[in-house]
């Protein structure tokens, strides 16, 4: 996949402490990463708060560990040792404490715990290009365009945030976002929802939602070069030409006259995101400093055992959804990509996953520990995959080292689940003998979605209208996975 170039946006200088405050008006999602919001929209929905007619688990929260590339589901957690060498790889399946379920030699500590998770095999959708798998996925939506930047229609992490602020009205308010994420995925976002309902991201890539499939590992956590992102930043989500756009929006509003109505929602949003932005709570959960010393050492000394410790803090502290890319920095020998796109011409998917998956392994297995030992797994789900798996047959494209890789496979793919209230310690679903296509309870990737809105409380047949105003329902189908509730 050819790099997109990613230019951040040039400093217009400093705002002065009542354009601040007027900006404040704006939600952290209208705040983000240099969208061009449509202020009417923003007031409309901020007007738009009313109590869900579903009853809902109030503190039901994701944590999603995206594999953005696509990881294996050969490699993983559904190994086919018996297959031919062509399709096989060299990992070895091993037992885990439940009877009958085995995953990758090289996850020994979640075969420890297999009882705490469970492993949708045979999810599947048809779209085998990162951001149009990525958006098929997260949206429930096939996307018009093949590699779109943007998405079309809201992700899941969008939805939840919307339903979520309307359900409790967006009069009230709090010190933490609903939606939060590390850097943006590619092909995902809020779509014709706007950006009041895009993810906070402390410190994003500019390249994480263009298509390169190389760029530093993004931090969620708190470091020194993100501090200052929740207050200014030329390069965070938080801009100062993001605020100046969002000012020169506002004042042309102002001299259309807004409604009455309108107005009030306005100072709302002044308030809500005032206290967002300079409350401490939020920024107190970014801080991992603040964390038990012994907790920081379980998660382990890696960007991924930092980053779900922050997402648990996160979800602790109110937020309702986190997604994480999984990025990783291979080394030289084994790959030049941080994502999990392994073909054969970006690493050696044997000697990447070599490296990846203890550190997976340690990491998730931390969290899995802490969800259940804090009573956090009642109410907390968390999820790891990626927009597809990868070809059965294992190829060699790279001629100028010969190496081995797996390219894109979307009919067959691995989700795993932990806590969330569902019933683990189970497989729902298989492949056939070769991992190419579901072999029994074929789950179309909607049915993942349908079980998380459903613990949510967020009825899928509920309408949103896009920009034309057209309406379209949360998701057109897709039911519920029963074995899980």
């Amino acid at each position: 996949m050819a790099e997109a170039s990613a230019r951040a946006a040039a400093c217009p200088g400093p705002l002065d402490r009542r354009s601040w405050l007027k900006l404040g008006g704006l939600s952290l999602g209208a705040l983000s990463a240099g969208y061009d919001p449509n202020l009417a929209q923003v007031l409309r929905a901020a007007a738009a708060g009313r109590a869900s007619a579903r009853a809902a688990d109030d503190d039901f929260a994701v944590i999603l560990l995206w594999a953005n590339g696509g990881p294996s589901h050969l490699e993983t957690f559904d190994l086919k040792p018996e297959a031919p060498a062509e399709i096989r790889g060299p990992f070895r399946p091993i037992a885990t404490n439940v009877p009958g379920i085995e995953i990758c030699e090289h996850l020994p500590k979640l075969a420890r715990r297999a009882d705490k998770f469970a492993i949708l095999r045979s999810l599947h959708h048809t779209r085998a290009e990162h951001s149009g798998g990525t958006h098929r996925l997260l949206t429930g939506y096939p996307s018009v365009a093949a590699n779109l930047q943007d998405a079309e229609f809201p992700d899941i992490g969008s939805v939840v945030a919307k339903k979520l602020q309307e359900r409790a009205g967006l009069a009230a308010s709090g010190e933490v976002p609903t939606f939060v994420a590390n850097s943006k995925s590619y092909g995902g976002g809020p779509g014709y929802l706007g950006p009041t309902y895009a993810p906070f991201m402390p410190g994003p890539s500019l390249l994480s939602g263009t298509g390169s499939q190389s760029y530093d590992p993004v931090p969620l956590f708190l470091t020194q070069e993100n501090r200052d992102n929740f207050a200014l930043s030329p390069e965070g989500v938080l801009s100062l030409r993001s605020r100046y756009d969002l000012l020169q929006t506002l004042d042309r509003a102002a001299r259309r006259g807004e409604s009455a109505v309108e107005a009030g929602s306005f100072d709302v949003f002044q308030r809500r995101a005032v206290e967002l932005l300079t409350g401490t709570r939020a920024r107190a959960a970014f801080d991992l400093s603040q964390e038990d010393a012994r907790t920081r050492a379980a998660y382990g000394d890696s960007q991924w055992g930092r980053n779900l410790l922050t997402a648990r803090r996160l979800v602790e502290a109110g937020v309702r959804f986190v997604q994480v890319l999984a990025g990783f920095k291979l080394s030289e020998g084994a790959g030049r990509i941080t994502s999990w796109d392994d073909h054969s011409v970006n690493s050696d998917i044997f000697r990447a996953y070599g490296e990846r998956l203890p550190v997976l392994d340690h990491a998730v297995s931390a969290l899995i520990d802490d969800l259940y030992s804090r009573g956090l797994d009642r109410r907390v789900l968390f999820i790891f995959c990626g927009e597809f798996g990868r070809t059965p047959a294992i190829r060699y494209q790279d001629k100028a080292t010969g190496r081995p890789g797996r390219d894109h496979w979307p009919r067959a793919m691995n989700i795993l689940l932990a806590g969330g209230g569902l019933r683990m310690g189970q497989v729902v679903g298989a492949t056939n003998a070769r991992g190419e296509e579901p072999a029994k309870r074929a789950l179309d990737s909607n049915c993942l979605l349908a079980t998380i809105y459903h613990r949510f409380g967020i009825d899928v047949g509920d309408e949103f209208h896009d920009r034309s105003g057209r309406p379209f329902p949360i998701l057109r189908n897709g039911e519920p996975i029963e074995e899980l509730l």
